[in-house]
């Protein structure tokens, strides 16, 4: 059997696996967390222009939090008491495998086992990737910034500091937070709830995006929610209350789309600017 059919298999049975399980279904649980490391297989994976989940893959990570117990893991910065099989993920390595894998870990970032890191991309202080985030290649992951599990921060992106971007596993099949290629995420935004953002995007600082936020086109006042479409500068906003006097509400706003070969003669402050 294919270590997808043996870990879907062993979830019908979830509330029985433990330690004691069947080595098949250890076995397959270990390896997809190796291939998680590796970026061979990924919760979240590109399919013509979409985005397919793999729940098989959601599925083993829950279950290996079923099969290893708890232990104390040690470090040069702290010790914390996690499962045993999450230690950081370039836990004993030497230089030859941080020379392979081609990125860059500043001191005191935590960085879990089954998390996947691109060539060439930089994760700084404080920062944290869950097991089965993924950051991709030539992206910063900058400083208290944050990739939950099966999350996703495509290449060439930079996720500010003090970002979160929402990571979910349960229920299975449900959809992490996807920022996809090219893109900018300014300080202390919050990208969560399965919410997509696409292509070249720019995001300013403070925003806070979930499935329910409705995303505005200035120009055209279409209203999406879950989405930012590719290219898009977005800001801040609100909208007015539809009673005289009462609250506004929350939203963000889209103040300007912009082309590959604009954004490339464009500093992110210009696009930023009104």
């Amino acid at each position: 059997m294919s270590i997808e059919n043996i870990i879907n298999k062993a979830w019908e049975n979830k509330d029985q696996i433990s330690k004691d399980s069947d080595s098949s279904i250890i076995n397959a649980i270990k390896e997809t967390i190796h291939l998680l490391n590796e970026g061979k297989i990924t919760v979240a994976e590109p399919q013509d222009g979409e985005w397919k989940i793999n729940e098989w893959i959601q599925k083993g990570i829950l279950l290996s939090f079923r099969v290893n117990d708890k232990k104390i893991i040690g470090g040069p910065y702290n010790a914390w008491n996690d499962f045993q099989h999450l230690p950081g993920k370039t836990a004993g390595w030497t230089e030859k495998e941080f020379s392979k894998a081609g990125f860059r870990l500043v001191p005191n970032c935590v960085v879990r086992n089954g998390s996947f890191i691109g060539k060439g991309a930089v994760i700084m202080p404080n920062s944290f990737i869950n097991i089965g985030g993924y950051c991709g290649e030539n992206s910063m992951v900058d400083t208290g910034a944050r990739i939950g599990s099966a999350a996703r921060l495509g290449a060439n992106c930079h996720l500010s500091a003090g970002c979160g971007l929402g990571g979910i596993l349960e229920p299975v099949g449900s959809k992490p937070t996807i920022i996809e290629d090219d893109c900018f995420i300014g300080a202390l935004s919050e990208i969560v709830e399965g919410v997509i953002v696409r292509k070249g995007s720019v995001i300013s600082m403070g925003c806070y995006i979930g499935k329910s936020t409705k995303i505005i086109n200035r120009e055209t006042g279409k209203i999406v929610t879950g989405e930012v479409p590719a290219g898009s500068v977005v800001v801040p906003g609100s909208l007015p209350s539809k009673k005289p006097g009462g609250p506004n509400l929350y939203c963000v706003v889209i103040i300007k789309t912009v082309d590959e070969q604009t954004r490339s003669k464009t500093s992110l402050n210009d696009l930023l600017r009104d």
